[in-house]
């Protein structure tokens, strides 16, 4: 019997890819971005669209379908901030949040630019030292900012 299904599985190799696409579960894919400058102080924003008393966190969003996960960093960051980082090592890593969702984090150190705010998404920023964060931080920051990594 299996190597029945051996043989079904290989000759439905042209097809593999999409059968594999209908079973299989689609996430959505949320990546932040724990951006640091040459003092050592953290990137905060405070989101316009999250809910009031939370909406303190760091520069985040949803990748693009096939978009590398740094370069997702790089792209939240210059369009929320207009500010040039690189992304560095992956701090977290968390799976089946919310229903078929994906978070990732990395570190990202700043390269330069003018920090200027996209008010669509962000209401205001700031640059914290990681003992001086806002009371209305996520939750999820304290970890990330202390430098404790979860992949």
């Amino acid at each position: 019997m299996r190597r029945l299904l051996a043989r079904l599985w290989r000759a439905l190799r042209p097809v593999q890819n999409r059968l594999m696409w209908f079973v299989n579960a689609k996430v959505v894919v949320g990546v932040t971005g724990v951006v640091r400058d040459d003092e050592g102080r953290v990137l905060l924003l405070r989101h316009r669209m999250w809910p009031p008393g939370r909406q303190w966190g760091l520069p985040s969003g949803y990748a693009h379908k096939g978009e590398d996960f740094r370069q997702t960093v790089v792209r939240e960051v210059k369009e929320e901030t207009d500010l040039d980082v690189v992304a560095g090592r992956l701090v977290m890593l968390n799976s089946g949040l919310r229903n078929r969702r994906l978070e990732v984090a990395y570190e990202a150190r700043l390269l330069g630019g003018e920090l200027r705010i996209d008010p669509m998404e962000i209401l205001e920023a700031r640059w914290c030292r990681p003992d001086e964060l806002p009371e209305d931080i996520q939750p999820v920051c304290h970890p990330l900012i202390q430098g404790e990594t979860t992949p």
